[in-house]
């Protein structure tokens, strides 16, 4: 006697080698997270910033005698990071341009410019005559400025993250560019904070 057999059909699978189409309607919200990232940055200075008025206007003496700070120092450094903004916008202007070669050049010297200004910084930390935990002043100093400098630090990275791509043969172009977008919109940032930070610390 022939057992019955069981139809055991296997549902078909279509297989495409195309990828499915990319949602090109879809607006690119990259430059809108970036604005929300940076928004939340700033909430951290004007945290730091707000504690620092608060607590200076509650001591009666905020700079002991020998905590004393030099302007021309950080006077020049805050006009090389000003200037370092202008230099990275003529970048970005260049990959609008499909101009390769002026990205490369203008984002390398923002580069050794943000360099210049945490080498600056550096000289400055070696010849302060005060510390981290000599004052309250001292705290402050130290905690805004370091905090300031972590951030021109991420920003070389990303400038130099740009730089590396770019040697990519048409990595950036005129229609698609939001590194370098995105590192020169972080970089200005850096210097606005900067600036509020210098006349805070070093003028009032």
């Amino acid at each position: 006697m022939q057992s019955p057999t069981l139809n055991q059909s296997q549902p078909t699978v279509n297989i495409s080698s195309q990828p499915p189409a990319a949602h090109s309607e879809h607006p690119d919200l990259r430059m809108t997270g970036m604005g929300f990232f940076l928004v939340a940055e700033s909430m951290i200075f004007l945290g730091l910033f707000a504690a620092f008025l608060i607590t200076r206007s509650m001591v009666e003496v905020w700079q002991p005698e020998g905590s004393e700070v030099e302007i021309l120092l950080p006077g020049i450094n805050t006009i090389i990071l000003i200037s370092s903004s202008f230099v990275m916008n003529r970048g970005a202007a260049a990959i609008k341009k499909n101009d390769e070669v002026g990205l490369r050049f203008w984002f390398g010297l923002t580069a050794i410019m943000g360099v210049i200004f945490l080498a600056g910084q550096g000289y400055e930390y070696a010849h302060t005559s005060f510390g981290l935990t000599t004052s309250i002043f001292g705290s402050f100093f130290y905690v805004l400025t370091g905090f300031h400098g972590l951030h021109v630090t991420f920003g070389l990275m990303l400038i130099l993250a740009v730089l590396g791509r770019s040697l990519k043969a048409g990595h950036y172009s005129e229609h698609h560019h939001f590194g370098v977008e995105a590192a020169e919109l972080y970089w200005h940032f850096v210097d606005v904070v900067w600036i509020v930070l210098f006349i805070l610390v070093y003028l009032l």
